[in-house]
């Protein structure tokens, strides 16, 4: 009865994070660029109370075992493609694929990878900045920042990435192609908020698709709304809080067995 009840109270547990993870993808819904999180569970040790011990066609074929819960293992992301949302603005991007913007942070020197493509004019004397809305720079396949210059007007991104502007005298001026970035492993990326992710030892090194490679096409005017299906999320709400509810009516149970053998009479 006892280890009934730590296993019951290991499967509460659990039930507790996987609601927490739920109520996350939930809440991120509307979400620019989020990808929907799951969480894996393994079961935990077993105690052999007897083994399997056939020899020459006679004894027991199977063990007698007894778990001992159940516990958390990781959570994984699911990357597949969320749907497209029109705004009709110039700097708002959409990667129909798979891949990442390229994010850089020159106050910590440090690379991040998103995909939220809602980029913003950062304005700095005569001169504007393509970034994101924490100010960090989106790279070219050159690692260059995308900087417009005084007089340059009509912002042009095509679906390979090719970044063009309207110069002061009515040319169109090429200022290079907004890298785009794979990983062998992205379920290892570290998630850090703000939509960015930082590249691991997990994930591996981040690979630029270039050429024949870079098979994602680019959406000017367009946002990838979160991949979060609501009915989904709530049938899982209501497995998770099902779950919840049969481990505490198990721990219940076994409490009363408890009381029961305590209260036996000679």
């Amino acid at each position: 009865m006892m280890r009934g009840l730590w296993s019951a109270a290991s499967g509460m547990k659990a039930q507790q994070l996987n609601i927490d993870n739920i109520s996350n993808n939930l809440a991120n819904v509307n979400t620019t660029g989020y990808k929907k999180m799951r969480v894996e569970f393994k079961d935990l040790l077993y105690e052999n109370i007897k083994q399997s011990n056939l020899s020459e066609g006679e004894g027991s074929p199977v063990n007698l075992q007894v778990g001992h819960g159940v516990m958390y293992s990781a959570t994984s992301r699911n990357f597949e493609n969320g749907s497209f949302e029109s705004t009709n603005n110039s700097t708002d991007l959409a990667l129909d694929g798979s891949g990442f913007f390229g994010i850089y942070n020159p106050a910590t020197d440090e690379m991040f990878y998103t995909r939220d493509g809602s980029f913003k004019l950062s304005v700095d004397g005569d001169t504007r900045k393509l970034v994101t809305s924490e100010g960090y720079s989106v790279l070219t396949e050159d690692e260059d920042e995308i900087v417009l210059e005084d007089g340059q007007t009509d912002l042009t991104v095509d679906e390979a990435g090719r970044v063009t502007v309207k110069t002061a005298d009515g040319e169109i001026e090429e200022m290079g192609t907004i890298a785009i970035y794979e990983f062998l492993n992205p379920a290892g990326l570290e998630a850090v908020g703000s939509n960015l992710y930082k590249a691991t030892n997990a994930s591996g090194e981040e690979l630029m698709l270039e050429g024949e490679e870079r098979k994602t096409k680019m959406r000017q005017g367009y946002l990838e709304a979160s991949n979060v299906q609501i009915v989904e999320e709530m049938i899982k709400l209501i497995t998770a809080q099902r779950a919840y509810d049969i481990n505490s009516k198990a721990i219940q149970t076994a409490d009363e067995m408890m009381q029961t053998a305590n209260n036996v009479k000679r």
